[in-house]
């Protein structure tokens, strides 16, 4: 190990999107609501489904490839998978090891990670530890949600809001005035019950009752977990901002968990930013929770709105209930 810490950064991106867009117009067709209830109340115009066949280790897989080659890493040089996801294949295996075994990185250890719509950022902060203390040298942080297959399509109050993708990113060192200048991972269990699942653990083990009463679908407190975000998302940019030893005005891109547009342009205007700082496209994908913030950096950075030397805050709340944020110095390539 290392006498001092190496500086850990991000050397490549990847997302992938299904092919399926499912608009609200679409919507209003089978649950009760409107194209223009959706917009007004989340930003949200359509989403995108995954093929009825296509599980979340295949959508990881195909956005953890793009990451590879963007980042010029062949898969037999990671140390480690982490795949967050809140919407996995199965209990058991891990995604990961799936997505190890797609990749072919045998070398490479791997888990799944689930802290709901921060579990990006969660991830993302554990690799850099890994870099940082010359454990590992390069590392696989994958975001990717089948949430279609979990959402009741008769409940308008969640069906409106989630899509399916995957984003992810390869962690390594970069020089030392670069990559990741903070971080912060933050937990509220005491609201839990706001955004959960009920069924399919072993404290509700699905059975037919179970089944009968779509306890295996995402239930929401929407009210409380909107108050919850608002107040977080403030929070984690300014303690981040503090910790990077920066200022507000320092700031060059936002990128932010891709759930409500509101709750962005609310947090977009407490830090004082206009909105060409802020990296949207919910209203393309919706919600797809740990998956929206590498999906965005992936996009941002394709299109070139991502510079060298740009100072990029990226924070995100979920289920647990969960916060979090990380501040990075895009790299020199």
């Amino acid at each position: 190990m290392p006498n001092h810490l190496i500086q850990a950064g991000i050397l490549g991106v990847g997302s992938f999107l299904p092919e399926r867009i499912l608009t609200n117009k679409e919507l209003e067709e089978t649950v009760d609501t409107t194209d223009q209830w959706i917009k007004s109340r989340t930003g949200i115009r359509e989403r995108r489904i995954a093929e009825p066949e296509m599980s979340t280790s295949d959508l990881a897989l195909l956005a953890s490839r793009k990451a590879l080659e963007n980042a010029g890493i062949g898969p037999e040089e990671l140390d480690l998978i982490i795949l967050t996801t809140c919407s996995k294949d199965m209990i058991i295996p891990a995604g990961a090891c799936l997505v190890q075994q797609g990749l072919g990185a045998s070398k490479a250890g791997a888990f799944d990670l689930e802290a709901g719509c921060t579990g990006f950022i969660y991830g993302l902060t554990i690799a850099t530890q890994f870099i940082a203390t010359g454990a590992m040298k390069h590392i696989l942080v994958i975001g990717a949600e089948n949430l279609s297959k979990v959402v009741n399509w008769e409940d308008r109050n969640t069906c409106v809001l989630f899509g399916d993708g995957a984003g992810a990113v390869v962690v390594g060192q970069v020089n030392a005035n670069e990559g990741v200048l903070a971080t912060n991972l933050s937990a509220e269990g005491s609201g839990w019950q706001h955004l959960y699942i009920p069924a399919g653990g072993s404290k509700m083990p699905a059975d037919p009752v179970t089944v009968e009463k779509k306890l295996h679908y995402v239930h929401m407190n929407g009210k409380e977990v909107f108050r919850y975000a608002v107040r977080v998302m403030e929070e984690e940019s300014l303690k981040l901002v503090k910790a990077a030893n920066l200022e507000l005005s320092d700031i060059d891109l936002l990128i932010p968990h891709q759930a409500n547009n509101r709750i962005i342009e609310h947090a977009a205007k407490k830090l004082g930013l206009s909105m060409d700082k802020v990296v949207v496209n919910l209203d393309r994908y919706g919600n797809t929770s740990s998956a929206s913030i590498p999906i965005a950096l992936a996009e941002a950075v394709e299109s070139g709105r991502v510079k060298a030397g740009d100072n990029i805050v990226m924070v995100a709340f979920g289920a647990g209930l969960t916060s979090g944020g990380v501040v990075l110095k895009w790299r020199e390539r």
